[in-house]
């Protein structure tokens, strides 16, 4: 959800010359990659209409990892697509069920619009234990027609919705639209807050512990393999897979070109693009004006997919204040280099382990509009009988 500008190459004559007049060499994405973005049109199948909004649902890494089986009337089964995981990086599938919970909370949404109602059934056949996800369903869901359900107003804003990863405006948003983002989630028992710049002490801590978390992420070399594995470089790359981290930079694309970015490999430590990766990181950490959090009491896998659909409405309800969120994620995550964060950050939010869990902690503020992120479309989506 948080790395796709993972690298920019830094210095180098020869690739700054060879990009110098390169032709059509935007940064743009392709127009196939992000056409989701327009929405399903006249399609007449409920069902496909909401798996359609679904589908543009914030997800890590962007992997996309929802599958969904069509194959009973009035019914959409779920399920997690185990061969788009992060086990280095997510090893619990923690951010996967939250995953599965964003892609849930926007197909409840989109039902509604067509006058139905979405009854929801998670892990019909069990539960996943806390350790790995199997091949039972995340959910099952029947849509109803239902004269009486009413649309969700942050449904206007799906189409909108962005991941902001550029640098933040230093003023801080304002209170009313803070309240209006944590009302979006009340209807969940979670626990959410801010902290923002007119506490300068607590935001350097939390600026502090992005920067350094980013940091044991991208100098890991089992961690920064796990994201190269899903970058897309340049528009045929991007194009062709529709997913995980697109990296359209021309400087980028030429390396790659020239044979001068091997993603087979980890980066050396010391490494100059690496180096220039995190200033730039910590460069759009120092301006961001205000950081959210959202944690739950206990950490079962219905409490994760609950916290997925707290997140994506909160992302909806930052849209409609005009206000972009990035998840900062690093920290959270549990693997064994990242301990140490993960302990701090838990306890600044009072939030100490095991009891509770931070399940989402996201930069806050205004920023310049982005291009939304590729995604696959529909039938990539669906099993196929």
């Amino acid at each position: 959800m948080h790395r796709r500008s993972l690298l920019r190459l830094a210095g180098g004559g020869a690739i700054a010359a060879a990009t110098a007049g390169l032709p059509g060499c935007s940064s743009a994405l392709p127009d196939e990659a992000i056409a989701a973005w327009r929405g399903p049109g006249d399609e007449p199948d409920p069902r496909r209409w909401a798996l359609s909004y679904a589908l543009l649902a914030p997800h890590s890494h962007n992997l996309q990892s929802w599958l969904v089986d069509l194959s009973v009337p009035g019914e959409i089964t779920l399920f997690i697509d185990r061969t788009r995981l992060l086990p280095e990086t997510d090893p619990f599938s923690r951010q996967m069920l939250m995953s599965q919970g964003t892609f849930i909370e926007l197909l409840e949404q989109a039902t509604r619009q067509k006058g139905h109602r979405a009854d929801i059934a998670l892990f019909p056949e069990g539960e996943f234990g806390p350790a790995a996800v199997d091949a039972r369903p995340t959910a099952r869901i029947r849509l109803v027609p239902d004269a009486s359900v009413r649309p969700d107003p942050l449904f206007a804003q799906v189409l909108r919705r962005r991941t902001n990863r550029e640098a933040y405006e230093p003023r801080v948003p304002e209170a009313s639209a803070r309240e209006a983002i944590a009302r979006s989630t009340s209807a969940h028992p979670f626990r959410t807050g801010f902290v923002t710049a007119d506490d300068a002490e607590a935001i350097e801590h939390h600026r502090r512990i992005a920067k350094e978390a980013w940091r044991i992420e991208l100098t890991t070399p089992r961690t920064v393999l796990e994201s190269f594995k899903v970058l897309r470089v340049g528009p045929r790359e991007i194009a062709a897979h529709r997913d995980g981290l697109s990296v359209n930079d021309p400087m980028v694309r030429v390396a790659t070109a020239l044979g001068l970015f091997d993603r087979s490999v980890a980066p050396a430590p010391g490494d100059r693009a690496v180096q220039s990766q995190i200033d730039g990181f910590n460069a759009k950490i120092d301006t961001t004006p205000a950081f959210y959090w959202l944690v739950t009491e206990g950490n079962d896998r219905v409490t994760q997919v609950n916290a997925g659909r707290a997140w994506v409405r909160t992302q909806l309800a930052a849209t409609e204040q005009g206000l972009s969120m990035q998840p900062i994620s690093q920290a959270l995550q549990e693997y064994p280099e990242m301990g140490a964060l993960y302990r701090e950050i838990h306890e600044r939010l009072q939030a100490s382990a095991p009891r509770f869990t931070v399940q989402m902690w996201a930069r806050l503020g205004h920023a310049p509009a982005v291009q939304p992120a590729p995604r696959r479309g529909l039938q990539a989506h669906i099993l196929k009988a």
